[in-house]
């Protein structure tokens, strides 16, 4: 039997600024050599749990312990950060927080230069890994240069070659193109299994990680392990609808189509099961909700008219002769792999940068026009890092700063930042320093900021990264009832398939800068070329339908379809 290598005893924390405990109680024990995914709601003490093993509490984040965590059989309180960094390994969620290095060759030798590795050892394994994370073309460049996707990927690179007993990644996914994403699950396993290291991964998309296998699934809430169990176990309950964390989007199906889940059926290996228990159910199901398949054009105002437009940094094309149109109350996911354009075009339309040929209108007018303030009450932009967006230091300041800079009348100020405060799940905090938050709520704060000042267009840049499915849900769902109500139109720039499905109508696929696609949701995500040239991966639901013998597009249709009744009726 393995040795175990964490071990919580009765152990409970409280940061020092608060009155209520974050962890209560927590008793666990984590063996030699265990996968272990830990899942839960923002807030429910996932993030101070990892922050526990790693050391990062109580050395950084003091506060008050009870209990006992020893980390291969170190008792945490008595050692120090230096000390447990020997034994575990951190990929933060937030990679700008990590970065040490000035390149990302630097960045990715960090470790091995406090190991005093020769130098020319050091080349081989540097260029090693950064080829194993895709990076080897970007050893020379800034890291706050890359895209966020790049920076995860460097961060990822930089403790391949800590030999550390135990690593932990929090939220490893966040910022990678689902290819990307699968590359990440891959790696992380593979360094699992021929290391035979202890990995403990922290991340909301519960789909994707199963992708490959994970021993057991840790399930916090409110503080506490409310579940701990195997991954088919998880998927055969309804615990993950009644925490609000979304299931894979193949169970969902499976669901619809009233299947029940036997002890017999390998749940969390969609590859690997025979689904013809299941076959007759969805088969049946499908005909009942076959849709037609649409090819109207969508109605409604023109009011973005991107023709022909090229932008260069430097020597480097980021976009090549993009073409597309806009229409008021459209929702739009733009869609492709890390470095493709999507950001680039996203800052193109809101005037940050402007083009080297062809033009940006809205509503007929050149947005070469409009200054940068003029264009943002017009077309506001969300960007991915909130970090990048965050001024002041309190929540409620942040979120009427827009509006005081544009002179919005004090009556609207405090009404609307009421309002989104209430919509983002943010009034209980309004009055908190945004120091105190996490990424996924920092995330919130910033989407409120943009939709106090209600523009016509608002462009989100990954609003799921760092978000669980009970906050992503309440703010997606808001951005649909102002879509649905008030007709602004909105375009979502991200690597979330579940968002696209779910929320948007229209795709618009990038490629290297090229515009790949422009179709339905459905037509998009079950044709072939596009997702492999896209860097995207097929859903469930592709695998699924083949697996079953229905065609892939008629069958993400028409689940595309119920589900949104399904929202809709509650």
């Amino acid at each position: 039997m393995a040795a175990p290598v964490i071990e919580f005893q009765d152990f409970s924390f409280r940061y020092k600024s608060q009155n209520e405990d974050t962890l209560k109680h927590i008793n666990l024990v984590i063996n030699k050599g265990e996968k272990v995914l830990i899942l839960g709601p923002s807030g429910s003490g996932k993030s101070t749990l990892a922050n526990c093993i790693n050391g990062l509490i109580p050395f950084s984040y003091p506060g008050e312990i009870t209990g006992s965590c020893k980390v291969a059989g170190i008792e945490t309180q008595e050692a120090n950060l230096f000390t447990l960094s020997n034994h575990v390994g951190t990929v933060q969620q937030d990679s700008d927080a990590q970065f040490i290095g000035l390149s990302v060759g630097e960045d990715i030798a960090f470790s091995l230069e406090n190991d005093c590795v020769p130098r020319s050892e050091m080349l081989g394994k540097v260029e090693e890994a950064a080829h194993t994370v895709d990076m080897d073309g970007f050893l020379e460049e800034l890291p706050y240069d890359l895209s966020g996707g790049q920076k995860q990927k460097v961060a990822l690179g930089g403790v391949l070659h800590n030999d550390v007993e135990i690593l932990l990644f929090d939220e490893p996914l966040a910022a990678l193109d689902p290819a990307m994403g699968m590359t990440a699950v891959d790696l992380i396993d593979r360094i699992y299994r021929e290391k035979n290291k202890t990995v403990l991964i922290i991340e909301h998309r519960l789909e994707d990680v199963l992708y490959r296998h994970v021993d057991r699934i840790i399930l916090i809430n409110d503080g506490q392990i409310a579940l701990d169990t195997n991954p088919d176990d998880l998927l055969r309950s309804n615990v993950l609808k009644d925490m609000g964390i979304r299931e894979p989007l193949y169970i969902s199906a499976l669901k619809n189509a009233g299947c029940v889940f036997g002890p017999e059926y390998r749940l969390a290996d969609l590859d690997e099961p025979d689904i013809s228990l299941y076959r007759e159910n969805l088969v049946r199901h499908f005909e009942e909700q076959k849709p037609s398949l649409k090819n109207e054009v969508p109605s409604g105002e023109e009011l973005l008219n991107v023709d022909h437009v090229t932008f260069s940094y430097g020597d480097f094309t980021a976009l090549k002769n993009i073409s597309f149109r806009v229409k008021k109350g459209e929702r739009i996911s733009v869609i492709g792999k890390n470095g493709a354009g999507k950001s680039t075009m996203a800052k193109l339309l809101c005037g940050i940068i402007r083009p080297d040929e062809g033009t940006v209108t809205f509503r007929g007018v050149n947005c070469v026009q409009y200054s940068i303030r003029e264009l943002g009450q017009k077309i506001g932009y969300v960007m991915q890092n909130p970090n990048q967006m965050l001024v002041k230091d309190m929540i409620r300041d942040e979120i009427q700063l827009a509006m005081k800079l544009n002179k919005f009348p004090e009556e609207t100020i405090e009404k609307n930042a009421e309002e989104v405060l209430k919509m983002t799940d943010l009034y209980p905090m309004r009055n908190w320093p945004i120091s105190v938050l996490s990424y996924g709520q920092r995330k919130r704060v910033t989407i409120a900021s943009i939709l106090s000042l209600r523009p016509e267009i608002v462009i989100v840049d990954e609003p799921t990264a760092g978000q669980d499915y009970k906050h992503y849900t309440e703010i997606m769902n808001f951005l649909e009832k102002l879509n649905r109500e008030y007709g602004i139109t909105i375009l979502f720039i991200t690597h979330d398939m579940h968002l696209a499905i779910e929320y948007t109508d229209r795709s618009i696929v990038f490629s290297d800068g090229e515009l790949l696609a422009d179709d339905y949701v459905f037509r998009v995500l079950s044709d072939k070329k596009v997702i492999e040239k896209a860097n995207l991966k097929n859903t469930s639901l592709v695998l699924l339908a083949e697996k079953a013998g229905i065609d892939p597009e008629l069958f993400i249709h028409a689940f595309i379809d119920e589900e949104r009744r399904n929202r809709a009726h509650g």
